[in-house]
């Protein structure tokens, strides 16, 4: 059986590493020409570190990682509004939590594909996916196609052929905010302890995410209702327009970033869908499900993905495709529309540009039962893995 997937991403690769672990061939077909570097950084939270586990890779993330230890809730002017206790989350979900500069989990996971000679095939640009005789081929704009047993569309958010062709209409959703995200390092200590900061304004928010004492990535958001061409000469003086009287560890970030350390983002996602395949293609990560940022799953379920869609091949080799694909759809589908829900629920919060709606956020972001949330969290990132109490 010949598999071929679509994107060499993080959702990508790691699905790559599992299904080569669970004794299947399969070639990864990426567009760009090398690993992407697109994104500052995520947190592996502790379902993610599970599956990370699973793919033989921990280890290594944990030498490059931070290990977080809470996130702490601040209003625009410096005053605390609550903290969410990580270190509990990780107890209870029995895994830790790390949060890494996304190249390096890229690199990590390029490694690992190799290792495990995964055919990783750069500057394969999808031109179109077409139906030959009920089973799709790909054909790819350098004028190379090809028809392999199984399609996995890892193509991302913003142009996924692969989802294209499962659910007609590919189209993102913008969601009415910018982020300016970025990679700070420093030659001295500037974090006291590895926690991440989440200062929320009217209509705007920062956060900062150490992975230790002198290094960190950093997201600014605001609102914004359309959509203009990036000028990456002009993001600093945007940044500070909006930040310069927040607390002075932003306009650290901001000052101490290089350019070229920094990107704008106008923040799209996706709807929830009811089908995830066709014919021989199955969707995985931002593809199938693609949460906004505030999510903080978006990576964490791609993962997530890898590791079902590797068990259900595995465990129903031989069946029908399109049984195996129902069964992976219906493990995950639930999960993955109440993140993409929650995260836009949140947006929704955060961004708001009322000043009586955010003093009161503010107020009931500190009158929160915290150990309450934690659970909640455990309790929904853990469902579906042979993990938690």
């Amino acid at each position: 059986m010949t598999i071929c997937i679509l994107g060499g991403g993080i959702g990508g690769l790691s699905t790559a590493i599992a299904l080569k672990q669970a004794g299947f061939e399969v070639d990864v077909y990426e567009r760009h020409s090398k690993p992407s570097e697109i994104g500052a950084g995520i947190v592996c939270w502790p379902n993610a570190s599970f599956v990370l586990e699973q793919l033989g890779v921990l280890d290594k993330i944990a030498k490059v990682a931070g290990s977080i230890n809470y996130m702490n809730r601040f209003s625009s002017s410096g005053e605390s509004i609550g903290s969410l206790n990580i270190t509990e989350l990780n107890l209870l979900m029995k895994y830790p939590s790390y949060s890494i500069i996304r190249k390096d989990l890229m690199n990590i996971l390029t490694e690992r594909s190799l290792e495990l000679n995964v055919n990783i095939h750069y500057q394969h640009n999808v031109e179109s996916l077409s139906d030959n005789n009920g089973k799709a081929c790909v054909q790819f704009s350098h004028g190379k196609h090809i028809k392999p047993d199984i399609i996995i569309g890892a193509d991302g958010r913003m142009n996924s052929l692969a989802r294209k062709y499962v659910n007609i209409d590919n189209k993102q959703i913008y969601q009415g905010f910018i982020n300016w995200i970025g990679v700070f390092e420093s030659k001295f200590d500037v974090f006291t302890e590895l926690s991440v900061s989440d200062y929320w304004g009217e209509g705007d928010r920062f956060g900062i995410v150490p992975i230790s004492k002198s290094k960190a990535y950093w997201a600014g958001g605001t609102v914004s209702e359309h959509i203009s061409d990036a000028s990456p000469v002009r993001y600093k003086s945007e940044l500070t327009s909006l930040f310069s009287r927040w607390p002075s560890i932003i306009t650290k970030m901001i000052n101490e970033t290089p350019l070229s350390r920094i990107n704008k983002i106008y923040v799209h996602d996706h709807d929830p869908i009811n089908n995830w395949s066709k014919n021989n293609v199955i969707l995985l990560g931002d593809a199938a499900h693609s949460p906004l940022p505030t999510s903080g799953q978006g990576a964490c379920q791609a993962l997530e993905d890898a590791w079902h869609l590797a068990n259900c091949l595995r465990n129903n080799n031989g069946a029908e495709l399109s049984l195996v694909f129902k069964q992976f759809s219906e493990l995950r589908m639930a999960k993955t529309s109440g993140i993409i829900l929650g995260g836009r629920q949140l947006a929704t919060s955060i961004f708001n540009q009322n000043v009586e709606y955010c003093q009161q956020r503010n107020l009931a972001s500190k009158q929160t039962d915290y150990k309450m949330v934690v659970a909640g969290m455990a309790k929904s990132w853990s469902s579906g893995l042979p993990i938690c109490s």
